[in-house]
């Protein structure tokens, strides 16, 4: 069994100055560990600061967005080339992106493919929402949104992909889904890659829930079958409570900080 992935997606929260003082006190509060990879999300403007920080902890980062070209005149954008050497992972299609700001499949695709000529590790999120779920689309749903955001990229490169299932209807609401909900969509979505890319980068693959984690619920989740690690969003704000969390993916070592 590899490392467990525990990201924090802080979305648009905490300052500079405050998340700074999350790493200083996450830091405090977990050990480096040899089951658990730590991740954080911060906010574009946080992303250089907290960079230099954690090059002296045991955290790597992760954008929460960027644009899919290397470079060119879009104002306001950051692109993947940028963030190169800065992070080890992008949140692709999150499902904030897709429906409050119409991210369609086509810059999903793209920004997959940025990611991975960049040498970033994409963390495509995937997930359907609650009239979808009604319907009994969830399958179809997650079989669009995965050969919609993989194509063109190669069997190699899906060898090292991240994707988050993150049902709509459970992010945000103090609504979570089931621990057999997530197996079955963990199945579904190691199947279509399996048929995609193959086997090898079926098994090779990292899936993560998220959804309405939470320090109660966040065990029946990491130790649901397929599983391999969480994307946690308000739930990370807090220091302390996000460092219970990941002390529920602790194994039976624990490395001290060095």
């Amino acid at each position: 069994m590899g490392k467990k992935l525990i990201i924090a997606n802080w979305k648009m929260n905490l300052s500079i100055n405050e998340a700074s003082l999350f790493v200083h006190k996450l830091d405090g509060l977990v050990r480096n560990h040899p089951d658990v990879e730590v991740v954080l999300a911060p906010t574009m403007l946080a992303l250089q600061p907290v960079h230099l920080q954690v090059q002296h902890h045991h955290f790597d980062l992760a954008a929460q967005n960027f644009y899919w070209r290397d470079h060119g005149a879009y104002t306001g954008e950051v692109s993947a080339s940028q963030l190169r050497g800065i992070v080890k992972y992008a949140l692709v299609g999150h499902s904030e992106r897709r429906h409050v700001f119409g991210e369609p499949n086509r810059d999903i695709r793209h920004k997959v493919q940025a990611a991975f000529r960049n040498q970033i590790i994409p963390v495509l999120c995937v997930g359907e929402t609650a009239s979808e779920r009604a319907d009994g689309e969830t399958n179809d749903v997650l079989h669009d949104q995965l050969v919609g955001g993989l194509a063109n990229i190669t069997s190699e490169e899906a060898e090292r992909l991240v994707v988050s299932y993150e049902p709509v209807w459970a992010i945000g609401t103090g609504k979570s889904a089931t621990p057999g909900d997530v197996e079955k969509a963990i199945r579904a979505i190691r199947s279509q890659v399996r048929y995609l890319f193959g086997d090898k980068a079926a098994r090779k693959l990292r899936v993560l829930y998220g959804g309405s984690i939470t320090v109660d619920n966040a065990k029946s989740f990491l130790t649901a079958k397929g599983v391999d690690g969480l994307l946690v969003g308000g739930a990370s704000l807090d220091a302390h409570g996000f460092a219970e969390i990941i002390k529920k993916s602790y194994g039976d070592k624990v490395v001290a900080k060095k």
